[in-house]
């Protein structure tokens, strides 16, 4: 048996997540289906991280064993064949070491957050943005986010049904910026909890509204509770933008889907 490593960007929209559901259709499903139609070997294959139903990615990271040794670049586009017409890509495959664990191996994942802040809707990016019309201050949103940077208890950022054990999360980076017509949340830590950067970004349209500041923020965060925090944004402006791994954990020099982000955006 061999490991592989893939990098996989997708749209969300239609599916239920990146996680097998019986109630419609999966990038995990869709992988493994491909996989079975390529070789015909049936393994599961292991995301990086559990991205919700309408959430996208740029840089999701997965891995899993097939018999053989096929090369990666055949591995890539016969998966990329049997995916169509689904909106799933496989961007890059390599063979890795059997220890490799696309989730545990994780030291950081990248998110990307995209407000559509105009008066119009969006007609080429429905889906893809969460469409506030209202005009945000980006500048105060930015400021007002680094009482949240840190090592904290962010029980009241986190979803009623999140199933992680601690609530204590150290968020290296919560970045905010206009860029046009759109203002990006750009947020990085080890592991996130259930929701967490949707709440961040519906708690900061709050603060560009002109209707919190930084102190608000910061009581939010002291509550510990959900109920001080605001609302949780849509899934559709959401992307996993890049996992981060040790130089050791596979041959290469990696994967940055955060710079891929960059470049599409």
């Amino acid at each position: 048996m061999t490991r592989y490593r893939i990098s996989v960007e997708y749209c969300g929209s239609g599916l239920v997540g990146w996680q097998r559901q019986a109630n419609g259709p999966s990038v995990q499903q869709a992988l493994e289906e491909a996989i079975h139609a390529f070789c015909g070997a049936s393994p599961t294959v292991y995301g990086a991280g559990r991205t919700d139903a309408g959430v996208h990615a740029l840089g999701q990271v997965a891995h899993f064993d097939i018999p053989g040794e096929p090369p990666p670049e055949t591995v890539r586009d016969a998966l990329n064949f049997h995916l169509r017409p689904a909106a799933i890509s496989v961007v890059e495959a390599a063979k890795v070491d059997e220890s490799f664990d696309a989730r545990r191996s994780a030291t950081g994942r990248r998110y990307l957050y995209r407000i559509f802040n105009r008066r119009a809707p969006p007609a080429l990016l429905r889906g893809r943005v969460w469409h506030v019309a209202k005009p945000l201050d980006a500048a105060a949103m930015h400021e007002a986010a680094q009482v949240l940077v840190g090592r904290h208890d962010f029980s009241s950022f986190r979803a009623s049904i999140c199933q992680a054990k601690c609530p204590v999360k150290t968020l290296d980076l919560l970045s905010v910026m206009r860029k046009g017509e759109e203002i990006h949340l750009k947020a990085a830590a080890r592991s996130f909890l259930h929701n967490q950067v949707r709440i961040l970004a519906g708690t900061l349209k709050l603060v560009g509204e002109g209707k919190w500041t930084a102190a608000d923020l910061s009581a939010a965060l002291a509550a510990k509770d959900r109920a001080a925090a605001g609302p949780t944004a849509p899934p559709e402006g959401l992307y996993l933008a890049e996992v981060t791994y040790e130089a050791s954990a596979f041959d290469g020099s990696g994967y940055t889907g955060d710079d891929k982000a960059e470049r599409q955006i």
